[in-house]
């Protein structure tokens, strides 16, 4: 049986820390802030992110350099036969393509998952290679069951503001200024590679009530029914929202609270939809 390692990277949301205790290994994403490089969970938490976007600080995202990503595979391949490694969705990133072009040079040995993922599913994605690893299969029929299955998620996020979308040239000026004069409550959705608008609500408990619907609706039509699915609540610095969703959806759905896990949002999300979003991811179950 081939040693598989499962590499991802921080868009995914899991942390140093974390990626100990799952027994996978992550590249730290780069941010350039106020004219300095800062990497998400090493030289930047996700106080002091805020405390810069708040600010109003000059913030870019960036990619793993290709020295460090091959650097990474190089280590492993000396303890392992094989890696999967699964980066953010190609559509949101230039991370992908730069992986798929590094790992030619390797035999076969780095497959490189494009299953048009971020956050909180991405590390579903991650989570489901492990075990996959484990049960024994090798990274070419992980590759394939991760790609097959690249469609089987959503994502639906209520903003709380429009500032940053029209700071990263997302939105006019004039659209957010009179999405602000309305206090609309914007929900865009995340389905494979593309941020797209979904509704606009004129209340929180109206944008809840709409994402709550959505993921209903797509167990229904998409995912095999309200048995066959993951839940997950995500927010930016929202808490106390994220609590009280969360216990909407298990009444909605056949799971307890414990049942659905509450995250924080990637840095790399965060950094253009801003503090005090709320989001519900839903997912297919993996069969292994």
């Amino acid at each position: 049986m081939k040693k598989v390692a499962i590499v991802t990277d921080s868009n995914s949301g899991i942390t140093q820390s974390m990626a100990k205790d799952y027994g996978v290994f992550v590249l730290p994403m780069p941010f350039h802030i106020n004219g300095k490089t800062f990497y998400e969970d090493i030289t930047l938490s996700q106080d002091e992110f805020y405390e810069y976007l708040k600010g109003d600080a000059d913030i870019s995202t960036s990619q793993p350099s290709p020295g460090d990503v091959t650097d990474l595979w190089d280590k492993l391949l000396t303890s392992y036969d094989e890696i999967i490694h699964i980066p953010m969705s190609s559509g949101l990133s230039g991370s992908c393509q730069t992986a798929m072009m590094l790992a030619e040079d390797y035999e076969n040995k780095v497959w490189v998952v494009n299953n048009q993922r971020i956050s909180t599913t991405m590390k579903s994605s991650v989570l489901d290679a492990k075990a996959m690893a484990d049960k024994g299969l090798s990274a070419e029929e992980i590759h394939k069951r991760l790609t097959d299955t690249k469609f089987d998620s959503s994502i639906y996020i209520m903003l709380d503001t429009l500032k940053y979308l029209k700071k990263g040239g997302r939105i006019t000026p004039a659209a957010a200024a009179l999405a602000t004069l309305l206090k609309i409550k914007p929900v865009l959705q995340i389905q494979g590679e593309k941020l797209d608008a979904f509704a606009k609500c004129r209340t929180v408990k109206k944008g809840r009530s709409t994402m709550l619907d959505a993921a209903i609706k797509d167990s229904a039509e998409r995912f095999g029914g309200i048995d066959n699915v993951r839940l997950n609540v995500v927010h930016t610095e929202n808490p106390d929202a994220a609590i009280e969703f969360r216990k909407e959806l298990s009444q909605a759905f056949p799971v307890t609270e414990e049942d659905i896990p509450i995250d924080v949002l990637s840095l790399s999300v965060a950094c253009h939809i801003g503090p005090g979003c709320l989001a519900v991811t839903i997912e297919k179950k993996m069969e292994y």
